[in-house]
């Protein structure tokens, strides 16, 4: 099995100072604000050892009460809802990523607690099982009964189980997850390759990548067995027929079928897995079509292809974009083809990052697309939608696209300030990437130091009158003695013409290949400087003749109106209907924001991304003059 790239071992890139920063530290408070015990409440109610009767005693209400019923959490962790306990699976994932990133002790504390106390549960359980539901709901699909996704469920406890073991070193992590697939081992063993594909119908999620990544981890033969059970032949059989299994289809649980293939591939080398994966990308975006934010699907199901136009309800679950974005990881690094990193990238403003509150961290289930939509933002304690717990990873994981290994050097795939370090050919190397955000423009900007200084001091050099048309990074590069290798750089699909690549502050030498600026040299204490050039453009609504999105650089903009107006203007000439507008805050451009002009009312816009209780529009008919 070769690949193009590698991935960075957990925790050698680190964040430096950003608003992607500020929202990476935002999601970390709030994972160490909820309690073990409200974490772990359903656990423990379904091993036997919490109960609750209404009331501490016969003397005072349960009101009184300081841990009493409402401070419990509700919505999808309910102790009545058939999902309960899938949050914790998440919640384990994203502490592991976040202590990979940071060393916080408090948090990996607070895991191992955890993982104790789960292992405390599966004892009391008889040793295997050990989810919030019962083992009942499993026979519920087998005998055909309605019950809500136990697979989904149980899933992201293996998942996170396996990130605790792989990030953090919790090795009783390992043994518990490998104990629970005991069960899952006896319960299958006498089922037709029939009774199996009835069962896997029913939202089995990410169940076959939990058993390839225990496979990876432990290389039992009973853990490769999971492994064939948990095939899905009459879904994957079908992709791999050119079939369209997706429209109309349950869009996460799919995307979670096809992560496991991916794995699966990456594990046992075989090559079905991979042709699974590539039929899938395939039937799912390029013959189906993306929204102009790169979201795939509306009201949790694919879209018909081509046709987007007739969906603009309820769209882009936030699950789907963030297993989509992973999913593009994958083929990312196999391929090395920049189209899967610019499809990470649009999602990641548009999606992971619109859907987050940059106020409170709080999720929005959907992205509504139709005109007057409004942001419907989680609670932290109330909802726990299946989003909320994809909002915590999504959130913790930043680092994990940004710089690649390749055969001869490294690449700089994502545009996120950070800094990591590695050995080249036994010299050691600091890299550190950062935005330069007063001599260019850059999405999601808000107070800096540097912004600071330009507003107080005199002496230091003068910044452009107005916004820049462009992204200015720079990327520092230290050896330990010098070494020879190559830098590549993806140049973004947004780019108008040739980017400017300055090396120590002069025309550096470098090639444009496919979309990678390639620099090779020798390297020991140098500065890269980019500057990618953007402008305005439409990007049109699939089945629709004359609905377009307006987009700057990779942001989708979004006019705060309630309601569908048409524009009037030449669709390939933005510039002829909108204008800048309130270009700078401060210490800080304000990226994206523009208002229309010779229109009969106009109105603003601003990115998608900066929305959070404005009503908005992002599809517009367009007429020219």
């Amino acid at each position: 099995m070769t690949v193009k790239f590698k991935e960075f071992q957990h925790g050698s890139i680190k964040l430096i100072d950003s608003p992607f920063m500020d929202r990476f530290n935002l999601n970390a408070s709030y994972l160490k604000s909820l309690s073990t015990e409200n974490l772990l409440r359903n656990f423990y109610l379904q091993a036997g050892l919490w109960s609750f009767s209404g009331s501490a005693s016969t003397s005072f209400d349960s009101d009184d009460e300081e841990n009493g019923p409402e401070t419990w959490h509700w919505g999808w962790e309910s102790p009545t809802c058939e999902l309960r306990g899938h949050f914790l699976g998440h919640w384990l994932s994203a502490s592991a990523c976040v202590f990979g990133q940071t060393g916080d002790e408090e948090l990996r504390a607070k895991t191992l607690f955890i993982v104790q106390e789960l292992a405390r549960c599966q004892q009391a359980n008889g040793g295997e099982w050990v989810a919030a539901i019962p083992e009942s709901y499993m026979e519920r699909i087998l005998e055909g009964r309605q019950v809500w996704a136990p697979h989904y469920t149980v899933h992201k406890i293996f998942m996170g189980l396996h990130d605790v073991y792989n990030m953090m070193g919790i090795e009783e992590a390992l043994h518990i997850s490998d104990r629970f697939s005991n069960w899952f081992y006896n319960w299958t063993k006498s089922f037709t390759r029939e009774n199996l594909d009835v069962i896997l119908d029913y939202e089995t999620g990410g169940m076959l990548e939990a058993w390839v990544d225990l496979y990876d981890l432990t290389g039992k033969p009973e853990h490769l067995e999971l492994i064939k059970r948990y095939d899905r032949p009459r879904f994957f059989d079908a992709l791999l027929e050119d079939k369209d299994v997706l429209t109309n289809k349950h869009a996460n649980t799919q995307v979670a079928e096809i992560l496991g293939a991916a794995r699966a591939w990456e594990v046992t080398g075989e090559k079905r897995w991979r042709n699974i994966v590539e039929a899938f990308w395939e039937e799912a975006v390029v013959k189906r079509g993306t929204y102009c934010t790169g979201g795939v699907s509306c009201g949790e199901v694919w879209t018909p292809p081509q046709n987007l136009a007739a969906r603009l309800g309820l769209a882009q679950e936030h699950c789907v974009i963030y297993n989509m974005m992973r999913l593009s990881q994958f083929l990312y690094r196999w391929t090395g083809d920049v189209k899967y990193a610019d499809f990470w990238e649009k999602n990641l403003y548009n999606g992971i990052m619109s859907q987050q509150n940059k106020k409170t961290g709080m999720i929005s289930y959907f992205l509504d697309m139709g005109p007057g939509s409004k942001k419907k933002w989680g609670s932290p304690t109330k909802h726990f939608w299946c989003c909320h717990g994809t909002l915590v990873q999504a959130q913790a994981s930043y680092d994990q696209c940004i710089f690649h290994k390749q055969l001869n050097g490294i690449t700089i795939s994502q545009f996120i300030p950070s800094r990591t370090s590695f050995s080249y050919e036994g010299t050691n190397v600091k890299m550190e990437l950062r935005s330069s955000t007063q001599n260019g423009s850059g999405p999601i900007q808000t107070f800096h130091k540097s912004g600071y200084e330009q507003i107080q001091y005199v002496h230091v050099p003068q910044i452009p009158n107005d916004r820049p048309d462009c992204y200015r990074h720079i990327l520092h590069i230290e050896c330990g003695t010098q070494a020879e290798f190559e830098v590549k750089i993806r140049i973004p699909w947004w780019v108008q013409g040739e980017p400017t690549v300055k090396i120590n502050g002069k025309v550096g030498e470098y090639s444009i290949q496919s979309s990678f600026i390639h620099l090779k040299k020798i390297w020991k204490n140098d500065q890269i400087t980019l500057e990618f050039p953007k402008q305005l453009y439409t990007s049109s609504l699939i089945g629709s003749q004359n609905m377009v999105a307006l987009m700057d650089g990779p942001l989708v903009l979004a006019g705060l109106v309630e309601e569908e107006r048409e524009i009037v203007g030449d669709p390939n000439k933005p510039d002829t209907f909108l204008t800048p507008h309130n270009e700078r805050h401060h210490s800080f451009w304000n990226d994206g924001t523009y208002k229309t002009k010779n229109q009969p009312i106009n109105f603003k816009f601003i990115p998608l991304v900066d929305v959070t209780d404005e009503s908005y529009t992002l599809y517009f008919p367009i007429r020219k003059s």
